[in-house]
């Protein structure tokens, strides 16, 4: 399976173009959050990645709700949201979460606290592929040096259920970042695309 992989787009309408070029040659698509930028421009992006036909998985970042991907992603047949819960694809199951996780100190943002993004966490199935915007607690959640920002609910659900990968992003300052929980390998995103290839043993 070649899944075709970015986040952190926030309205950058020409990657966007590009990454719908780049989804006919993948077999899943996948969005890790903040296609917006501060509630602003959402519909866009969307729109300029509705072309893309493959099967794709978004989740909400924390510039944009949850309701509003939703509803912009609503005409947009290939496309299928996730926020707590899961989809099958090509026999491979894709549990996502989004938003802010810890709570961020920007009122604008679409946030969770540690406890609800543990409780939304606990139907994600072993060996999923999982995506999330916010990246666990000490991986892929900082700069060279700096304080990690990463979620302790979402480290210790990885933990818990060590899926074969998890994909986030959120933290500019960490996009392209590789970091190993367990057996599972976590990768921050970016918005430059990224294809990984996943061995499906059925």
């Amino acid at each position: 399976m070649r899944i075709l992989a970015f986040s952190d787009l926030h309205c950058d309408l020409e990657q966007a173009a590009r990454l719908t070029e780049l989804s006919a040659d993948a077999d899943v698509v996948i969005g890790a959050g903040d296609f917006a930028s501060v509630h602003q421009g959402l519909e866009e992006t969307i729109d300029a990645l509705s072309g893309i036909t493959t099967p794709t998985v978004l989740v909400p970042g924390n510039n944009e709700t949850e309701i509003a991907l939703r509803e912009a992603a609503a005409g947009w047949a290939a496309a299928t949201v996730l926020h707590g819960e899961s989809t099958e694809i090509g026999g491979q199951v894709f549990y996502g979460l989004g938003g802010g996780i810890p709570t961020t100190p920007w009122s604008w943002s679409f946030d969770l606290d540690e406890a609800e993004a543990a409780m939304k966490l606990e139907d994600c199935p072993e060996d999923a592929f999982l995506v999330v915007h916010s990246p666990p607690k000490g991986h892929c959640d900082s700069g060279e040096g700096g304080p990690h920002f990463g979620s302790k609910a979402i480290l210790e659900a990885i933990e818990a259920k060590q899926p074969e990968v998890a994909v986030c992003g959120h933290i500019h300052e960490a996009w392209g970042q590789v970091s190993e929980v367990g057996r599972t390998r976590v990768m921050n995103l970016g918005p430059t695309e990224l294809i990984l290839v996943l061995v499906i043993v059925l």
